[in-house]
């Protein structure tokens, strides 16, 4: 089992690897990528150092799965020419995700869709994994009509030069911007570029992926998307409407056995899932559940999750073990 991981030096492509080393990823060859200017550097793995090597030279050693995390443009140009020699593509970016012809997954969720047929597989976009994964086992039993969500994202969704632009001004030190305001201290309402509808490209990834990935057109999404000044996972404030009525306590019981979730809603001793408490975690933190008092068949609920891992490389790992145990790589 060979495994190519494409972008390794990035934030995500770190995560990746330490992800892999966590869960103990069965393989027999790890195979580090990055741009031109790292090939022939290290990277640390299970405490080995591994090359970093060129596109080139990775396809041309036929992995058996590639994580892709090194952008949109990377993958267009390379998943088709790692998929043409019999690689399977898991990819991060968002340039597969909408393509009619190509799954996008979350595994809690349909990971049953996948066939040894699908050799670019798209991840979604980390917002929407997590929410997902939260509304997947409730639609099952209420049928959900509509969702309206609130985000309230990392900077590490951005990128290192988001997280060096937060210390930086809270340091009180001038240098590159990843947003075009300040961000601590603040909020900004604008994730991605704004469309000719006002919704940005984040909320109308949101709003599509949602519907593609369980599988039903018929969910009506509505979604805001706000960076905040914080590290360690997105939050989400998710109100959603239910064709079924529903029992809150039973609710709750069904969100504490589905997998990935850990419901923590105790208000009374102030527990609520928080970015600190999903920080290098993977799984989703489901809390504050309670009924919308102004809409019959409606539940309010926050979810949370560590945007690099469930919302990226964990989710990717995760597609690569079923993959795997499938017999389907």
């Amino acid at each position: 089992m060979k495994v190519a991981v494409v972008g390794a030096t990035g934030l995500v492509g770190t995560v990746m690897l330490k992800v892999l080393e966590e869960r103990n990823f069965p393989m027999t060859e790890l195979i580090p990528v990055a741009s031109e200017k790292s090939v022939g550097k290290k990277i640390m793995y299970k405490g080995k150092e591994f090359p970093i090597v060129s596109m080139e030279t990775a396809i041309q050693l036929r992995p058996d799965i590639a994580l892709f995390s090194a952008g949109g443009s990377t993958s267009l140009e390379s998943a088709p020419k790692f998929a043409a020699v019999g690689t399977t593509v898991i990819d991060n970016s968002s340039a597969w995700r909408m393509d009619e012809t190509k799954k996008l997954v979350v595994p809690e969720v349909n990971a049953k869709v996948l066939t040894k047929e699908d050799k670019i597989i798209a991840n979604p976009n980390c917002s929407t994994i997590q929410m997902v994964v939260a509304l997947q086992p409730l639609h099952e039993k209420y049928k959900i009509k509509r969702v309206v969500v609130s985000t309230y994202q990392s900077v590490t969704g951005t990128g290192v030069k988001a997280v060096d632009q937060l210390m930086n001004e809270r340091k009180g030190i001038d240098g590159p911007k990843a947003y075009p305001y300040e961000i601590d201290l603040n909020v900004l309402p604008h994730i991605d570029v704004f469309q000719d509808n006002g919704y940005t490209k984040e909320e109308m990834k949101m709003i599509k992926e949602t519907n593609k990935i369980m599988g039903d057109d018929n969910i009506k999404v509505t979604a805001t998307t706000v960076r905040i000044p914080v590290m360690g996972g997105h939050s989400e404030s998710v109100n959603i409407e239910f064709e079924n009525d529903f029992d809150l306590s039973e609710v709750r019981n069904i969100l504490e056995k589905a997998p990935g979730i850990i419901v923590v809603d105790d208000v009374a001793n102030l527990k609520y899932p928080m970015p600190k408490d999903a920080h290098q975690r993977d799984e989703v933190f489901v809390g504050r559940l309670r009924r919308d008092e102004s809409q019959p068949n409606a539940l309010n609920m926050w979810i949370v999750a560590d945007n690099l891992r469930k919302g990226a490389a964990t989710n990717a790992v995760q597609i690569a073990e079923y993959l795997v145990e499938k017999a389907l790589v």
